[in-house]
């Protein structure tokens, strides 16, 4: 990942509301949700909700899919590895087994 499209990937995550949704679909896994489970799941207005999607979207996060007369979206989970591995490529001098166990702990 260069750079420039990690930096607008952390710049759409950025915001609590935007967060909150990627993470939602992080957790739905594969299967996604409609705008309308979103707004409901999330308390976020439709205007509110489709403005942060589309954030999300155009910084590569998240996916949309057609289907019928409703739109699915879903996290896009190799984008969010290709940021994870962006920001940990050079962990511990490049020698991520010096560090993986700190990096494993929750808080």
């Amino acid at each position: 990942m260069q750079t420039p499209i990690a930096l607008e990937a952390l710049s759409a995550l950025a915001q609590k509301s935007r967060l909150a949704l990627f993470r939602h679909l992080v957790r739905l896994g594969p299967d996604g949700a409609t705008p309308g489970e979103l707004a409901g799941a999330l308390d976020i207005a439709a205007t509110t909700l489709s403005f942060h999607l589309k954030t999300l979207a155009q910084a590569g996060l998240v996916e949309a899919e057609q289907r019928g007369r409703s739109i699915t979206y879903r996290a896009d989970f190799a984008a969010m590895q290709g940021l994870v591995d962006y920001l940990t490529e050079n962990c511990c001098g490049g020698d991520p087994a010096r560090c993986a166990p700190k990096a494993r702990k929750t808080a």
